[in-house]
Formats: structure tokens, C-alpha cells, sequence
């Protein structure tokens, strides 16, 4: 069995892989101020909840762009599971063409969807990765990462409406069935919602149209993320919702780079 983590801003996901299939995933909060082991409880307890020995686990590999809760998280893994992880980052191997002009700002959540969604569609691809941020990857039918762009995500966008105007309530994201809406909490709903659905259209558009322009073909859309499903249902600019992309990508690099577990990466990302 392999574990699987993916740290994000908000959540950290966990997924165990087993014999060609994930049988279990769990999702836990980030937080920087917990210790090893307040997180070490937490894994315990969700093993043992799924009857799974963390014995059983043979590798780990961990995707994070959140740089202060790796300690934390580092020490938790080997209390756990006496392990020593890989850590997706500058050097590790990842059969992409990363055209960045630093490879070692590119996200490390990037990389990993990149990964994923090229070994399985191999054609040009556009990934729309709806976190804390919304991230947007182009990568071509030969593996070449062209970049992308990064917006602030739907969260963060109505979580600054809250706060800075003083009479606007704290609304659920739903979507409403109409834009002329009779009511202040429906009339955010509106905005927020249909506001970021014309973003991700005008983004994907622009974005076919150069990768186009550099004489590609046009690309598949693929969108994964906590939020994926409440924007396609919206726009028909998303042909694919792969929820299980980002893990799918975590297994990929494990297989590319087990044989280098003890390796001290200190180069770029590289083919």
C-alpha cells in the first residue's frame, strides 16, 4: 500500500493506494500550529477506523504548498509509519517538459494534476484546479507544461465581500436560478457564482485561442477540486470532472521515483 498526501491551504488530503485501486481517502484540516503529534492522532485513528495497519504501508509521497507544515508533518510520517517520504519538488521526476521559467516556483499541486492528466488523456490539456486558489495548467499532446495563470479562488473572492462590506452577510455558496434576483443573499449567490463562471469561460477561451495560435490543436478542459462540480454545472466550457486527479498524479510520481527515496533533490523539475 502507498499513502498518499496532498497538503492544501485548507485541507489535507489522504489517500491510500492499493493494488490498482484507492481504498480509502480522507480529508483533514491544515493547520500549521498543530504538532507531529496532534496529526499523528488523527492518522491513528482514521487507520484504525478503516481497519487498515500502518504496517502495511510501503511508500509515501507528499504534494505540499504549504512550506510550514511540513515539519510537522515529516515527523508525523516517520513516528507513524518509520518511513522516509517522497517529497514532490525541485528534482524529482515527473516525464514532463516544464517551460517555466523558473521550474522551481511551479507549484508542486500544478505539477502533480500535470502529471496525471497527461499520462491519461496524452493530448493538449487545459486543468482548472479549483482550491484555495484557482490554478489554470496548459500542457501539450508531447508533455511540454507551457504555464497557466492563478486566480484567487471562489472562497477567497466572497470571503473578502464579507469582510469589507459592512452589511453583507456570510452567504452559502449555492447556486441560484436566476442572475435578477429579489433578495440580497440570492443577489450574492448570483454574483459570486455566475461572476466566477464568466471568469473560468473567459480564461479557458483565452487560453485555447494561444495555445492555438502556437499551433496546437484544441484542448481538453479538465477540472478537479472541491468546487469543480458547482462551476461545470454552470458553464460548458469544462469536458472533464476528475476529483481523484491530484492523488492519481501523487501514485504517478511515487512509481517515476521510488528508486530515488533517499535522493537529496537540489535540481529542477525535469523530464
Amino acid at each position: 500500500m502507498i499513502l498518499l498526501v496532498d497538503v492544501g491551504n485548507t485541507n489535507i488530503v489522504l489517500g491510500i493506494y492499493s493494488k490498482n485501486k484507492y481504498v480509502a481517502c480522507w480529508r483533514i484540516s491544515t493547520d500549521p500550529k498543530k504538532t507531529s503529534d496532534e496529526y499523528s492522532i488523527q492518522v491513528m485513528q482514521l487507520f484504525n477506523q478503516a481497519n487498515l495497519n500502518t504496517e502495511d504501508i510501503e511508500g509515501i509521497i507528499i504534494s505540499s504548498v504549504v512550506p510550514n507544515v511540513m515539519h510537522s508533518l515529516e515527523n508525523m510520517i516517520k513516528k507513524c509509519f518509520n518511513k522516509e517520504p517522497i517529497i514532490v519538488g525541485p528534482g524529482i521526476k515527473t516525464g514532463l517538459n516544464i517551460k517555466y521559467d523558473n521550474p522551481k516556483e511551479a507549484g508542486a499541486d500544478r505539477i502533480v494534476n500535470a502529471v496525471a492528466a497527461y499520462e491519461k488523456y496524452k493530448k493538449e490539456l487545459i486543468i482548472i484546479d479549483f482550491g484555495t486558489a484557482t490554478t489554470y495548467c496548459a500542457i501539450t499532446k508531447n508533455g511540454t507544461y507551457l504555464g497557466g495563470s492563478i486566480c484567487p479562488g471562489i472562497i477567497i473572492s466572497s470571503e473578502a465581500l464579507f469582510e469589507r462590506a459592512a452589511k453583507l452577510p456570510r452567504i452559502e455558496l449555492e447556486k441560484p436560478n436566476r442572475i435578477i434576483c429579489k433578495n440580497t443573499v440570492e443577489g450574492m449567490q448570483a454574483g459570486i457564482i455566475y461572476g466566477y463562471v464568466g471568469q473560468v469561460e473567459y480564461i479557458v477561451r483565452a487560453m485555447k485561442k494561444e495555445m492555438q495560435d502556437l499551433g496546437h490543436s484544441e484542448p481538453l478542459v479538465i477540472a478537479t477540486g472541491g468546487l469543480a462540480k458547482l462551476i461545470s454545472n454552470s458553464t460548458n466550457v469544462i469536458d472533464v470532472i476528475d476529483s481523484k486527479l491530484t492523488l492519481e498524479g501523487l501514485q504517478i510520481l511515487y512509481e517515476k521515483n521510488k528508486e530515488s527515496l533517499n535522493a537529496n533533490f537540489k535540481c529542477n523539475f525535469r523530464e
